[in-house]
């Protein structure tokens, strides 16, 4: 997209006034936008259709597969914008690593990152390792129109968790042992991940991507002064690469209410709040010149409508007094939830916000 097309000269103009961007940007909203994390997944019955027999990787490298099931929750539950369907680990498996996503369990890498001698498996990310992304985006800016496109990338301590644990880990032992007993090692690890996280996002806002938001989903496991410490800096360095493009950039993590306002130091220009932290209060962690996204607990979604909508009145309450807002979950849409009740909870935010 040239620059002409951006009003500020980075931002594509089809989506610059759209009420989430507006939001985003701590500016004046039509409604509360809405959208929601793994809104494009298995919830949806058109989604298992089309990845029947597809494996969850190789559907995030087939640019026609990864458009479809990007804009399937935007035609069904007229959400504001659209999230672009990967997963974080497809950076590392585009750079040669050697994993793969095993249902049930999910990331699996083969040779674990332990010892100097094992970052070498980490070289640069360059675009034409991800040429399927720059295609998809194109394939989805052209369908989305005036809908934004959130593009996302796992941040650096998640990425260095799967990579150092093996696989998920509930309590990250190898990965804490790392980060105490090495520090530099832990140090070089977290800031080559920073170089390919941030080619990664560059590949998605040149192509297109009027957001990104960053994923540090088990970096609630540590204490402020670790996140500080140990953290911060790579997930800083992200930020600073992509702060050019002017693209909003949004960061969330699950169980960071100790973090939040760390989180938003880091660079973020929208926090991302899990259910377990009041809005009003997360804004007072947060503090000033930052807009905050969430926070409905995703198992509410199970509950009876009437229930919903109360639970989502809290939220909407609690976000009254903020400098922006972007309506989600707390977390992401867990699998078995209905749709319809999805569908029902975008009408619903976005009428009893209208003119507030």
């Amino acid at each position: 997209m040239s620059a002409n097309e951006r009003p500020d000269g980075q931002q594509p103009k089809a989506t610059y006034e759209s009420a989430f961007l507006k939001a985003c940007r701590r500016e004046p909203v039509p409604h509360t936008p809405v959208w929601f994390m793994r809104q494009a997944g298995r919830s949806l019955p058109e989604y298992l259709k089309v990845r029947e027999g597809i494996a969850m990787l190789d559907s995030c490298m087939r640019p026609d597969l990864v458009a479809e099931i990007t804009l399937q929750p935007v035609r069904r539950h007229n959400v504001d914008a659209a999230i672009y369907f990967s997963d974080i680990v497809v950076p590392l498996k585009a750079i040669g690593i050697d994993l793969d996503i095993k249902p049930g369990v999910g990331p699996v890498v083969e040779k674990p990152i332990r010892t100097r001698a094992d970052l070498a498996q980490l070289r640069d990310l360059t675009p034409d390792d991800v040429s399927y992304v720059t295609e998809a985006i194109g394939l989805l800016t052209a369908e989305l129109g005036s809908t934004p496109l959130v593009g996302f990338a796992g941040a650096p301590f998640t990425l260095a968790s799967y990579l150092v644990e093996g696989g998920p880990s509930k309590n990250h032992e190898h990965t804490k042992a790392l980060m105490y007993g090495d520090p530099q090692l832990w140090a070089d690890l977290l800031d080559r991940l920073a170089e390919i996280t941030s080619a990664f996002l560059k590949v998605q806002i040149e192509a297109g991507a009027s957001a990104i938001q960053l994923f540090d989903s088990w970096v609630g496991a540590l204490a402020p002064a670790d996140y500080r410490r140990s953290v911060m800096p790579a997930s800083t360095k992200v930020f600073e690469s992509v702060a050019s493009y002017g693209v909003p950039r949004i960061h969330f993590g699950v169980g960071t209410g100790e973090l939040l306002g760390l989180m938003g130091e880091a660079g973020a220009d929208v926090v991302g709040v899990d259910w377990r932290v009041p809005l009003d209060v997360a804004a007072t962690r947060v503090g000033p010149g930052k807009a905050l996204q969430g926070n409905l607990d995703p198992a509410v979604l199970f509950s009876t409508t009437e229930a919903v909508e109360t639970k989502t009145r809290e939220v909407l309450d609690a976000a009254a007094g903020l400098e922006g807002h972007v309506f989600n979950l707390g977390h992401g849409v867990l699998p078995t939830t209905d749709p319809d009740a999805l569908t029902r909870l975008v009408e619903h935010v976005h009428e009893q916000t209208a003119g507030r």
